[in-house]
């Protein structure tokens, strides 16, 4: 046995060699490799940052990720992304400039890394600072006419900023800054916090610890001013067949002063405007009016508001009845008979439109341009000649239309004998 073994171990070895290789390639055939990038970049994870330094700048967060691998183990990683993970191991590294490669973990077998883009990290460590700065406030505008600003409140007054060495030594204050733009009321906001080197630019690549600043500015009303709303008065009815759909003031509220702060109390807290004109008004009114002044109180900044009336048609439908039908496009060689010949029609408009509709506004025509001899159900077409009047209804929707030839002979009925 063994010296028939020792005769033929070539053919021994190239029987198992051809075996396996059947047996390869009916697995790949089964399951082929496919090389493919895949669908969504995957996030780069940091291991072993110590707690005392940083990164200067930051570094890619993703990378694009190229593989070979079979279709099932491509379906695993379809259904669960998180099998491939991107790892930068930075353990055992101090401050300075450092370049790494980046490590591609797929928890799936078997598996070709093909490309990863960007491959090489290159960054530098810096020691993590931090130092306490008081926070300043910047105030751009005025408080309206009549108000004026008492003192701030910061809550808190100083802030944390961390990062980066050679970030956190750019810092040189902390600001927050607010707008009263005509402000009537307190001002009570948190507000973002900025960070600013000696020209007065964001430090970027730094916290701040707490991000927000509570900041509280009371505004008080000045004695003799008083903020009071403005009322339009009207005169007269805009026209026949017309509605006032609405009226706005703007501004709809105006600061008053006068010497005397009693008088300037003493009023109700609402100013009338001269009277707004709408007799027989057909149009929208676009109009500067003058307000009514007790004696003693002036009107701060413009004298007169802007008014502004919406005037609209009344809308409403009127019914023409028994409107006769024309027959357009009839063949010369064909009679026609139709029926009903009337019809009623349903019209809505603005009401000042439809009181002076007549009979010779409307067309009502029936076409029968190409039709051969025969019977048709046909929908007539009705023609407004008045803009912005439309047909709501055709009372009947449809018709019938009866063609014959030109020289048929209509029979007579025959009369049925009486018993």
């Amino acid at each position: 046995m063994i010296r028939w073994i020792v005769e033929n171990y070539r053919t021994f070895f190239w029987a198992l060699a051809l075996a396996v290789a059947v047996w390869i390639s009916s697995v790949t055939s089964a399951d082929p490799d496919q090389t493919r990038t895949l669908d969504a970049p995957v996030p780069v994870q940091v291991i072993g940052q110590p707690s005392n330094l940083v990164f200067s700048e930051s570094i890619p967060e993703e990378v694009a990720v190229t593989l070979r691998a079979p279709s099932s183990v491509w379906a695993l990683i379809e259904d669960d992304p998180s099998i491939v993970s991107a790892i930068l191991d930075i353990s055992g590294l101090s401050s300075g400039e450092h370049s790494l490669d980046l490590q591609i973990q797929v928890a799936a077998r078997p598996v070709q890394i093909v490309s990863i883009s960007p491959k090489t990290f290159t960054f530098a460590l810096e020691p993590l600072i931090t130092k306490s700065m008081d926070v300043d406030l910047r105030v751009a505008g005025e408080s309206a006419v009549g108000y004026q600003v008492g003192d701030v409140s910061l809550d808190p007054v100083t802030v944390i900023v961390s990062g980066a060495q050679s970030q956190v030594e750019k810092v040189i204050r902390t600001r927050v800054s607010i707008d009263l733009n005509r402000i009537r009321e307190n001002f009570d906001q948190s507000v973002k916090v900025e960070v600013l080197d000696e020209r007065g630019q964001v430090v970027n690549g730094v916290t701040v610890s707490p991000e927000t600043v509570h900041v509280v500015l009371p505004v008080i009303q000045q004695g003799g001013y008083r903020d009071v709303a403005v009322k339009v008065t009207t005169l007269g009815r805009v026209a026949s067949g017309y509605r006032l759909t609405d009226i706005s003031v703007s501004p709809p509220v105006v600061t008053i002063y006068s010497t005397d702060p009693e008088i300037v109390n003493s009023l109700p807290g609402v100013l009338e405007t001269q009277p707004l004109d709408l007799q027989n008004a057909q149009d929208d009114i676009t109009t500067r009016l003058k307000l009514s002044l007790p004696a003693g109180i002036s009107v701060i900044g413009e004298q007169t508001v802007l008014v502004q009336a919406g005037v609209s048609p009344i809308e409403s439908s009127v019914t023409i009845s028994s409107e006769r039908i024309e027959i357009v496009g009839l063949d010369k060689d064909l009679n026609v008979h139709i029926s009903p010949s009337n019809v009623d029609i349903i019209l809505s408009g603005p009401l000042p439109l439809l009181e002076k509709l007549t009979r010779q506004s409307v067309r009502v025509t029936v076409d029968l341009s190409g039709l051969t001899a025969g019977k048709y159900q046909l929908t007539p077409n009705v023609e407004v000649l008045v803009a912005n009047v439309v047909v709501e209804s055709i009372l009947p929707n449809t018709i019938e239309v009866a063609l014959t030839p030109l020289d048929a002979v209509t029979p007579t009925p025959t009369p049925t004998p009486k018993p």
